[in-house]
């Protein structure tokens, strides 16, 4: 881990955007109660099931099969009074999604890695980013070369580099943790700035050599060519920040790493909770999923023989299908799905 002597030697070599919405939900565990009552309903839902029904109790086998079939409250999500969806419950709904999408992409895909974003070269977003950064870039140039120098800017660079650099310590790295902050001490440097006394040039090269002990060592190449022009501060300082983003995207892809083998053991529990979660917010989240195993449901039935009643009683009617041929039915429909005339369900 970065921070000890030890650095990490599986990271990607590609930058990559924001910080992760999903790593910093751990998955947690859902713990099941009832387990010999769980097992008595799903043997009585069975036989259920297994009964032969009437074809004028068609809904009541539909309503059974969509109800009484579940052994779990996770299996089907319980349905809730209607009540009015507020904006905080949308965005939270959103944000389950996202953490749950990140998190079962990373389970799934191996080569999962975060990417710097490459904006187009003739966008409105990189022009004004490009605009911007030349703005702030050419005002800390004009301020060092005043007479006296202003240093506000420097140092509000100075700052944000130390928490960037501490923010890659691991838990143990105490010793370094308290070189940095005595050598990046912003209540002394903005003393020295008072006197004319700071030494910006010679931080930036304190900085250079702390970051070649803290980036993988994919990225020495990256942090030796800082040094080649150390006369000139400005152009430094961005080439510092430019690596400083690659080794922060190393460090995210290191995480994700780190906690995939976590995530794959914890999965289902996650992603159950999750989903469960995002139901309860959203009571119409699953309409089209609900409609689409209804017409399955309803296909399957009408291709059902026609049983007699035990023992002769009652008319003859229609046997209840099992879930499995229900969903088996729906999946193979999914095959031919119109996508223009109806969405698709929404747990796919």
């Amino acid at each position: 881990m970065p921070g000890t002597d030890e650095r990490p030697t599986s990271m990607s070599t590609t930058g990559s955007e924001d910080a992760m919405p999903g790593t910093d939900e751990r998955p947690t565990s859902m713990s099941t109660t009832g387990s010999e009552d769980a097992s008595s309903d799903a043997e009585s839902s069975s036989d259920r099931c297994n009964s032969i029904t009437s074809a004028s109790d068609f809904d009541c086998s539909r309503q059974s099969f969509t109800s009484d079939c579940s052994s779990s409250k996770h299996s089907s999500p319980s349905s809730s009074p209607p009540k009015t969806i507020t904006l905080d419950d949308v965005m939270s709904s959103a944000r389950d999604l996202s953490n749950l999408t990140l998190a079962h992409e990373i389970i799934v895909n191996r080569d999962f890695r975060v990417e710097q974003p490459h904006l187009p070269q003739n966008s409105l977003e990189k022009q004004v980013k490009d605009i911007v950064h030349k703005a702030f870039w050419d005002s800390l140039e004009s301020e060092l070369n005043d007479d006296p120098p202003e240093y506000e800017h420097a140092i509000k660079l100075l700052e944000e580099i130390r928490e960037i650099l501490l923010s890659f310590l691991s838990p143990g790295a105490n010793r370094l943790r308290t070189q940095i902050l005595e050598v990046l001490d912003m209540a002394l440097i903005r003393q020295q700035a008072d006197k004319e006394a700071v030494d910006i040039q010679g931080l930036a090269s304190y900085i250079v050599t702390i970051m070649g002990k803290l980036c993988a060592p994919v990225r020495d190449d990256e942090v030796k060519k800082l040094c080649e022009n150390p006369d000139n501060v400005v152009s430094m300082f961005k080439e510092i920040f430019r690596v400083l983003d690659l080794m922060k995207m190393d460090m995210v892809n290191f995480t994700i790493q780190s906690l995939r083998p976590d995530l794959q053991r914890q999965s289902v529990e996650y992603e159950r909770a999750k989903f469960q979660s995002i139901v309860e917010k959203t009571p119409s989240a699953l309409d089209h999923t609900t409609e689409w195993i209804k017409s399955s449901l309803e296909e399957v039935l009408f291709s059902m023989p026609t049983v007699e009643q035990p023992n002769g009683h009652g008319k003859a009617g229609k046997a209840l299908p099992s879930p499995l041929l229900v969903f088996n039915s729906g999946f193979i429909r999914i095959l031919t799905w119109d996508y223009h005339k109806s969405p698709l369900p929404e747990g796919l």
